[in-house]
């Protein structure tokens, strides 16, 4: 058998909750090894962000509140994948809602966990280029707080040195569109 293949199984649920966007799962597992224990799982029907570049080479990102960071993150315009959608029609309706631009081009940069230790999300990652900014103002959903901001590929690497809160989706993401980006090394 393929090294990972072997999977966990399951003795029993203990607990799960189903909130608005996720699930919080607690079950008794074996593990390959033998090994048995309690662990508790996020399930999240996953995300998908872009890394926006308008035609003069600038990332659009966001600042957005967090309740879980009580503060705000600067992170690049994403959104939860709704049942049964597809991660690239959830990304070009999120662009133009918290940002006000769409994009004629789109370049996938591929998908990955972005907190394995405690969550089943999945991030599908996308380059949006050709940006147009449109007529009318971002839409934000009703419980969003959200600020667009302008930056260069090199201030941003400046702000994520800095210590300023970004979140990992967003460094992860940024370092896979690098080498499509103008000018990158």
């Amino acid at each position: 058998m393929p090294l990972g293949t072997e999977l966990a199984h399951k003795l029993r649920d203990r607990l799960t909750y189903r909130g608005r966007k996720f699930a919080f799962e607690v079950a008794q597992l074996r593990l390959p090894n033998g090994a048995e224990g309690e662990w508790e799982c996020i399930r999240h029907p996953g995300g998908a962000l872009a890394v926006p570049v308008t035609n003069d080479g600038q990332l659009v990102l966001v600042r957005q509140y967090r309740f879980a960071m009580q503060g705000r993150l600067l992170e690049f315009p994403a959104g939860t994948v709704e049942l049964g959608e597809d991660p690239a029609a959830t990304i070009r309706r999120e662009i133009e809602e918290e940002t006000g631009y769409a994009a004629a081009t789109w370049h996938c940069l591929g998908d990955f966990p972005i907190a394995p230790g405690y969550s089943d999300e999945l991030i599908y990652a996308f380059l949006a280029t050709d940006l147009t900014k449109l007529d009318k103002p971002p839409l934000q959903d009703d419980d969003e707080d959200i600020e667009v901001v302008l930056m260069t590929p090199e201030v941003f690497e400046e702000t994520v040195r800095s210590g300023v809160m970004v979140d990992a989706k967003t460094v992860t993401s940024y370092f896979l569109a690098k080498p499509f980006l103008a000018g990158s090394n």
